[in-house]
C-alpha cells in the first residue's frame, strides 16, 4: 500500500449534509458579495437590503427539510423558531418590495411557508 492510499484510509468520511451546508454557505457568501456592486438606489438598494432576508429564508427552508433528524423536543423548538424567522423575513421582503417583489422572492417565501406547514 502506498503512502497516499494509507493516508486516504485514515481520512474522515464525507458527510453529504455538511457538504451541502458548506456549499450553500459558499453560495450565500457569493450572493452577499455580489450585492455590494448593486446600485445604492431603487431596486438595487432594495436588493442589497434584501440579502440577509433571502439568505435566512433559504437557510430555514433547507433546515426544515432536515428537521426529521432531530428528536421530538428539538423538532418542536425548531419549528417554533422557523415560524418566527419565516414570518420576520417574509414580512421584511413584502414591506420592502410591495407589489414590485421579484417572482423569485415570491417563490422563496412560498417555498419556506409550504415547508413549514409540512413540518407542523
Amino acid at each position: 500500500m502506498s503512502d497516499a492510499e494509507d493516508s486516504n484510509s485514515d481520512a474522515e468520511p464525507l458527510h453529504p449534509d455538511r457538504l451541502t451546508w458548506a456549499v450553500l454557505l459558499g453560495k450565500w457568501v457569493d450572493f452577499a458579495r455580489s450585492a455590494v456592486a448593486l446600485p445604492t438606489d431603487g431596486d438595487g438598494k432594495r436588493m442589497r437590503e434584501s440579502v440577509a432576508d433571502v439568505i435566512m429564508l433559504q437557510a430555514v427552508w433547507f433546515a426544515l427539510k432536515n428537521l426529521g433528524e432531530l428528536d421530538a423536543a428539538e423538532r418542536a423548538l425548531g419549528i417554533d423558531r422557523a415560524e418566527v424567522l419565516v414570518e420576520k423575513h417574509a414580512s421584511a421582503l413584502k414591506e420592502r418590495w410591495q407589489e414590485r417583489m421579484p417572482e423569485s422572492m415570491k417563490e422563496l417565501i412560498a417555498d419556506a411557508v409550504e415547508q413549514l406547514s409540512l413540518c407542523k
